[in-house]
């Protein structure tokens, strides 16, 4: 494979559709991003260049799929520190110089911002440059670089319907979600029930902390009931010895440092409890599986929060908020999980409800998004 560095360097072709996508830092923005690029190179002939930073998952992720990747200066400037804010109120300007100095050797047709750290600098260049703009955000509420440039991009492709208020021009598309989890079907009704357990790739503290010691009460409630907890890396081990401690059956559960294969872990669970980043949302919905959604309290602008509340509201999910007493979260975990493990008829409306917000068309439709400014710009 070429690396990003021998990518960037190969000449611009004058007669293909060029698109430069902008943003990265979690597998929530690079992820979707990728997918877009696939569907314009693969089905459009586009060539597609990222701009990202060297903090972020793009910088593994890109290269991987076979992509140029340039690096610019960038950084955060919400729940961060004094210090911090201030390097990036430096670096973003810098940012925007070098993305400037990109636009004007890759001369794409349109520009693509996704959220994160390096859509800021690349929207504001394209802006400036007046580069037709596609801003991306799969969040119920756009993050800071997202609602910066809403109102001055050409057109908007968002998850939610509330969102399209932020942006002009705006359409839901969904998130690109990957078709494996669209093919996962209804669970035989005779498999013994599964609760798959994850907080995304490093876990969740707080699955870690509370579901080890309810875990014993669970099984005993939920007849044939086993437990798959993906814990992260870090903290597997100790998570393991918590389940020991507490004195779940060990043959009916099973800690993991990471789970791959995420389509088929669905595909086996009756219920998941999990976080409710965009994504995730978006493959819960793609496969149509009922779940318990705990927001990560810390996410930029409550974000979290209220992706999950759209689903809780269609009645697509269940949502349970952090609380900081470990010993009242275990209370209120042990009572939602132990309600739709006994329900299955509850679980198969939820199933049915969360299935209707589901797009499986996102990626065709935004790319044809980004081919219609480029007709247009």
């Amino acid at each position: 494979m070429e690396s990003a560095s021998e990518l960037a360097s190969q000449p611009v072709s004058e007669s293909a559709l060029r698109v430069l996508i902008a943003g990265g830092g979690t597998g929530g923005h690079v992820i979707p991003a990728l997918a877009i690029a696939r569907e314009l190179r693969d089905v459009h002939g586009a060539e597609v260049r990222f701009v990202g930073t060297e903090r972020g998952l793009e910088t593994r992720l890109v290269p991987e799929a076979g992509f140029a990747l340039e690096l610019v200066r960038s950084g955060q400037l919400k729940n961060v520190s004094l210090a911090t804010r201030l390097r990036t109120a430096i670096d973003l300007p810098l940012g925007a110089l070098e993305c400037m100095r990109l636009l004007g050797k890759f001369q794409p047709q349109v520009a693509v911002g996704v959220g994160g750290y390096a859509s800021g600098p690349g929207m504001l260049a394209a802006l400036l440059r007046r580069v037709p703009t596609l801003a991306f955000e799969p969040n119920a509420v756009p993050g800071l670089a997202n609602r910066l440039v809403g109102r001055w991009v050409s057109a908007a492709a968002v998850n939610f319907e509330p969102t399209r208020r932020f942006f002009r021009n705006a359409h839901v598309t969904g998130i690109p979600v990957r078709a494996e989890f669209f093919a996962v079907g209804e669970k035989d009704a005779d498999a013994p029930p599964r609760l798959l357990v994850f907080g995304g790739s490093q876990g969740a503290r707080v699955f870690n902390a509370v579901m080890p010691r309810i875990a014993k009460a669970l099984l005993e409630y939920v007849p044939g009931l086993t437990i798959l907890h993906q814990a992260g890396a870090r903290a597997a081990e100790k998570t393991a010895e918590a389940y020991r401690a507490g004195g779940a059956d060990p043959t009916r559960w099973q800690v993991a440092e990471f789970l791959d294969e995420m389509p088929q872990r669905f595909a086996e669970a009756d219920l998941i409890l999990c976080r409710s980043g965009a994504s995730t949302v978006a493959e819960l919905a793609a496969a149509g599986r009922a779940a318990v959604l705990v927001p990560f309290p810390g996410a930029a602008d409550d974000h979290q929060r209220k992706n999950a509340d759209v689903f809780a509201e269609a009645g697509a999910a269940q949502l349970r908020v952090q609380v900081a007493n470990d010993a009242l979260m275990e209370s209120y975990l042990l009572g939602d999980l132990s309600e739709l493990l006994l329900h299955p008829q509850r679980r198969a409306e939820m199933a049915e409800r969360v299935r209707k917000l589901a797009r499986p068309n996102a990626a065709q439709e935004i790319a044809t998004m980004v081919v219609e400014l480029a007709h247009l710009g």
